[in-house]
């Protein structure tokens, strides 16, 4: 340009060049790694710190680790800010320093949610900052024995470049949140924000800096949540903690199998138990199935709380191997209390549901049906078959329908069905018609 548009000068503008830096150094330094031969390393044994909430101490492995960072993420308003409160208010009053860091809230909002919790607040200290460099200097002055940023995609650090949620600030603050927590051994719990497809918001790196990442899930409409572990790094991922959501805050769920079947009515049409597993917990939850013909246009598949893919495999293997003829009908499927389950183990317990709602016949009484279904119509032996059935008998279940191969088992109260296909396992599970009741196809 040789004319200045302000003061209509010619030939005064001077090229500049402008380098951007970025300083990505760590404000935490851990000091220079020396190299140290395995065999004559010496194992300390980690001593945890156990927290009041059982189901959550359940998930993490038998408390929180020293020194780690914990990342729990979920859908807005699903409960995270709650939990990590009532966990922070439970911790101060044993006598610990708790800081609460707010990136979302402030601190006002955060006391009137507390007044609601029924949570004094001693030895918790609120701190509304979003600015990492502050956050550290506040830690190092108050020493606490735990640490909750909400939420990671809110705090950024000066000397990077970009604004709080991008790329580069969460990979940059949560390294930095990691360095202190190693440093310092105090255990440090975040949290962070989903997408529209479920898994959480920022960089993929986040996940793997992190020691653990815990899901805490559920449905909008129902009041029971579950917190699941995708990753632990001293522990176990097979775990789950299940809470109620209540006008006071999260209440664990001690036995959630008899809250799932409170209102199970025994023998109804289109309505099965499956005693699924949700990591190492037995859980027996209610699977419903309704079938329609379709309308118009072809027939609907829905499915609320199983895998869809799954719901396919078994409407396809029913139609094709067992005669229950689903061209021309919708079938829709639910799982009492919004709880989603994936395991293969749950497919003969929607086959027979299914099946029952299409013939419209009751499921036999007290009975329980646990099975995979193959392809070809055969029925697969599932893992942990015992403790299923176990949990299945604790609660007045007297029949379990299994598949032919699975082992022997010796477990006294209950009557085990063995069924090889699935054409025979419907025709074990489902009550028999009354004589002047016809029906069309075959089981």
């Amino acid at each position: 340009m040789g004319r200045c548009p302000n003061c209509q000068a010619w030939n005064t503008f001077i090229e500049t060049e402008v380098i951007s830096t970025v300083h990505v150094a760590s404000v935490v330094k851990l000091g220079e790694g020396v190299p140290q031969e395995l065999s004559n390393l010496v194992t300390e044994e980690t001593q945890r710190l156990p927290l009041p909430l059982i189901e959550l101490d359940r998930v993490l492995g038998g408390g929180v680790v020293p020194g780690s960072l914990v990342l729990i993420s979920g859908d807005p308003g699903i409960g995270k800010s709650t939990l990590l409160l009532q966990v922070c208010s439970a911790i101060a009053s044993g006598g610990n320093r708790v800081i609460y860091v707010s990136g979302e809230e402030s601190a006002q909002q955060i006391k009137l949610r507390a007044e609601r919790l029924g949570i004094k607040g001693e030895r918790l200290y609120i701190l509304a900052e979003t600015r990492l460099e502050v956050v550290f200097r506040r830690l190092e002055e108050l020493a606490p024995a735990v640490v909750v940023v909400d939420s990671i995609q809110t705090v950024y650090v000066e000397d990077v470049v970009g604004a709080p949620g991008s790329v580069a600030q969460i990979r940059e603050c949560t390294l930095r949140l990691m360095q202190w927590a190693k440093q310092s051994g105090t255990p440090v719990f975040i949290t962070g924000h989903v997408t529209k497809d479920g898994a959480i918001a920022g960089p993929r790196v986040l996940e793997h800096i992190v020691d653990a990442v815990l899901y805490l899930e559920g449905e909008i409409f129902s009041s029971y949540r579950i917190l699941r572990s995708t990753k632990n790094r001293f522990g176990s991922t097979n775990e789950v903690g299940v809470f109620e959501m209540s006008g006071s805050g999260l209440i664990e769920v001690p036995n959630p199998s008899e809250v799932f079947l409170a209102s199970h009515c025994d023998g109804v049409v289109g309505s099965a138990v499956v005693p699924t597993l949700e990591g190492s917990r037995p859980l027996l939850v209610e699977m419903q199935a309704l079938t329609n013909p379709a309308s118009f246009g072809p027939p609907r598949r829905i499915a609320n709380g199983v895998d869809f893919s799954r719901l396919l495999l078994v409407v396809a293997v029913l139609t094709r191997r067992a005669g229950v003829n689903l061209s021309n009908q919708d079938v829709i499927t639910n799982v009492i209390g919004g709880l989603r389950i994936s395991e293969p183990a749950a497919d003969l317990g929607i086959a027979l549901a299914i099946a029952s709602s299409w013939k419209d016949v009751k499921v036999v009484q007290g009975l329980v049906a646990v099975g995979e279904i193959g392809l070809s119509g055969e029925l697969r032996t599932v893992p942990h078959l015992e403790r299923r059935i176990t949990e299945a008998v604790r609660l007045g279940f007297r029949r379990c329908l299994i598949p032919m191969a699975s082992p022997k088992l010796d477990i006294g109260g209950v009557e085990l069905l063995r069924a090889g296909t699935l054409s025979e396992a419907l025709r074990l599970g489902l009550s028999r018609l009354p004589k002047s009741k016809t029906t069309e196809g075959s089981l």
